[in-house]
């Protein structure tokens, strides 16, 4: 800033602050400041509020083991009361909104028939003056954006600290490849687990469909298909049959599992599949 605008700066900052508009703010979310000049050669101070009402903290944990089997329902409840925790110290004693993508939530105060554990998560927003308002999750899009996981197949982790690589070699038992780059980035990849493998070879003969759909590529009917030592696939992905529920677990493991961010269905599709095939495998995902 030159002299003569901050000279002019000092001038109309004190006249504001001797008026009791502005008090003094050692704060690091300062407006930032600029000078245009007026027609008659004065300086008009002007104040960027474009960061005005922006995100100012952000705030996530993995699910715990028990979590992993709450309806949706209750998983975005607890997201609320886990904001609500942590943001006590802004929230308490003051009005606020909580915008949430579900609509059901809204009507969660004026239910009658709750859990033991939406009982206490009741009791829990009783401390709080605030409203609990419906906002598509489509119109949200930053959110939803940030919310969702890459496209890509591998997902990169920085690593920072023992305890988390410790963690992460758990996951060789969840069929992760882990290996360190040497940008010191962990790379996770996801594999098939030989077991899944088996019980998809054993269990593809006892669906009808896939059983049909055999029998026409060892005839050489189709070319999509193929027999890879004994196992049904469509190109390089694995024919789930539908059999105990099969389907479901790849569905339930991919969006659930350790160390994986919220799937949006049009990438968890793209994700899943990339390994798997079976007939109307997108309307299922989606």
């Amino acid at each position: 800033m030159a002299p003569i605008e901050l000279r002019e700066l000092k001038v109309q900052l004190q006249d504001l602050f001797d008026k009791g508009l502005i008090k003094p703010s050692s704060s690091p979310w300062g407006a930032p400041v600029l000078f245009l000049k007026k027609k008659d050669g004065s300086l008009r101070l002007c104040i960027d509020y474009r960061q005005l009402n922006k995100v100012i903290a952000y705030a996530s944990r993995q699910l715990r083991k028990h979590e992993v089997n709450y309806p949706t329902h209750d998983l975005e409840m607890e997201a609320m009361i886990f904001a609500l925790k942590i943001w006590r110290h802004y929230l308490y004693g003051e009005k606020s909104e909580i915008y949430t993508d579900h609509k059901s939530l809204q009507y969660i105060q004026q239910q009658k028939k709750l859990n033991l554990r939406q009982r206490r998560w009741i009791e829990i927003l009783k401390d709080y003056d605030c409203q609990i308002l419906y906002h598509p999750g489509k119109a949200n899009v930053v959110a939803d954006a940030l919310s969702r996981k890459s496209m890509g197949s591998l997902y990169h982790i920085p690593m920072q600290k023992k305890e988390l690589v410790k963690d992460l070699t758990g996951l060789f038992n969840m069929g992760l490849h882990l290996e360190v780059s040497d940008s010191q980035v962990l790379l996770a990849q996801f594999q098939v687990k030989p077991n899944l493998i088996d019980e998809i070879k054993t269990t593809q003969d006892s669906d009808p469909e896939l059983a049909k759909l055999r029998i026409v590529v060892q005839d050489g009917k189709v070319t999509e298909f193929n027999i890879v030592d004994g196992v049904l696939k469509c190109g390089d992905r694995l024919c789930v049959p539908d059999i105990n529920g099969l389907r479901q677990r790849i569905m339930h493991e991919a969006h659930y599992a350790p160390y994986s961010v919220h799937l949006g269905t049009t990438k968890m599709y793209h994700d899943v599949k990339g390994i798997y095939w079976w007939p109307g495998m997108k309307k299922d995902v989606t």
